[in-house]
C-alpha cells in the first residue's frame, strides 16, 4: 500500500487537482474548488522539488486546511452589507416611514400607496386621510399607527 502512495508522482496530484476543479462544476458549492487548488500546488511543488509522499500529504492536508480561512476572508469581503441593504427587503426598508391614507382601514386590514405599490397593512381602524407611520414589516404585510 505505502509503495502504491509512494509511486504517485506530481503528475497524480494535478490531475487530481483538476479533476476536482472538474466536479466543481458540475457540482457547485466551492468546496471541492480549494481542494482541487491545494492538489494543483502540491503537483506544482512537486515538479520543482522531489518531496516523499509523507510531505506530499502533508504539504496537501496544510494547503487545504488553510484554503478555508482564505475562503472565508474573501467570501466575507465580498459578500458585505454594500450600499444597499434592503435590496432584497423592501418592506424592511420603509419602517419607520409615515404616509397618508387614501382609503380607511376597515376590521384592521387595508392598504396604502407607496410610490407606485400598493401595500397591505395592518393597524387599528383609521379613516382616510389620516396619518399614519409603519411600524413593521412581517413579509408583504406592514403593521401601521395612527401618528
Amino acid at each position: 500500500m505505502t509503495e502504491m502512495i509512494a509511486s504517485l508522482g506530481s503528475w497524480n496530484w494535478l490531475i487530481f487537482g483538476f479533476v476536482l476543479i472538474g466536479l466543481e462544476l458540475l457540482a457547485p458549492g466551492i468546496f471541492l474548488f480549494w481542494l482541487g487548488l491545494a492538489a494543483l500546488l502540491v503537483g506544482g511543488l512537486s515538479l520543482v522539488t522531489s518531496p516523499s509522499w509523507q510531505a506530499q500529504l502533508l504539504a496537501f492536508a496544510l494547503f487545504a486546511v488553510s484554503a478555508v480561512p482564505l475562503w472565508r476572508h474573501f467570501a466575507v469581503t465580498k459578500n458585505g452589507e454594500g450600499n444597499s441593504p434592503f435590496l432584497n427587503r423592501r418592506a424592511e426598508a420603509l419602517v419607520g416611514r409615515e404616509f397618508t391614507l387614501e382609503k380607511p382601514i376597515v376590521d384592521g386590514i387595508g392598504t396604502v400607496r407607496v410610490d407606485d405599490t400598493l401595500w397591505r397593512i395592518a393597524g387599528p381602524d383609521t379613516p382616510a386621510g389620516t396619518r399614519i407611520r409603519i411600524v413593521s414589516a412581517d413579509g408583504v404585510r406592514l403593521t401601521v399607527v395612527a401618528t
